[in-house]
């Protein structure tokens, strides 16, 4: 597995198993915010998101959001909406953040998972971690100007490729 590629590929996060996360040992869901728990155009986390991380956190596994969003105070605000720890100002796709995140949850890299909707941040940051990693579609066509150009790659990059739940 390089470290452009995910080791799953789900339409939404909301439709990755909580069974199969549990299974697979997995102790903590480190997930990044925009676009992937929370749209850019809305800033606010849909229902169905709510929803399954309620399920995660009854199955017993943390979560942590690890932010590049400089905005704190909003990173922070979806944080304890979506009852989880956070990490912002990750610089992905280094992977300091995620190790940080890692050590604050308690938890080791096999015991973790980074969902995220960008290749060349998230699914990089997981993988050079040594996390198991899962893209997910963003969830509006909202973005900062360089991830647009970003995005061009990814499009190259995913032709072809068929996401669960689509």
């Amino acid at each position: 597995m390089g470290v452009i590629t995910a080791t799953r590929y789900v339409h939404a996060i909301e439709q990755i198993d909580v069974d199969w996360l549990v299974r697979q040992g997995i102790k903590c869901v480190l997930m990044d915010r925009d676009n992937t728990c929370v749209p850019r155009d809305t800033k606010v986390a849909p229902q169905a998101v709510l929803d399954w991380i309620d399920k995660v956190h009854a199955a017993g596994i943390t979560t942590c959001i690890v932010s590049n969003n400089f905005h704190s105070d909003q990173v922070e605000q979806s944080a304890r909406e979506l009852g989880s720890e956070v990490v912002h100002h990750a610089m992905k796709p280094f992977p300091f953040a995620v190790a940080h995140a890692l050590r604050k949850m308690g938890v080791k890299p096999e015991e973790a998972v980074l969902i995220g909707d960008q290749v060349y941040t998230d699914i990089v940051a997981g993988n050079l971690a040594g996390l198991r990693t899962i893209l997910v579609r963003p969830q509006s066509t909202t973005d900062l100007w360089y991830t647009h150009i970003m995005r061009i790659g990814e499009r190259l990059l995913l032709r072809g490729r068929v996401f669960e739940g689509e």
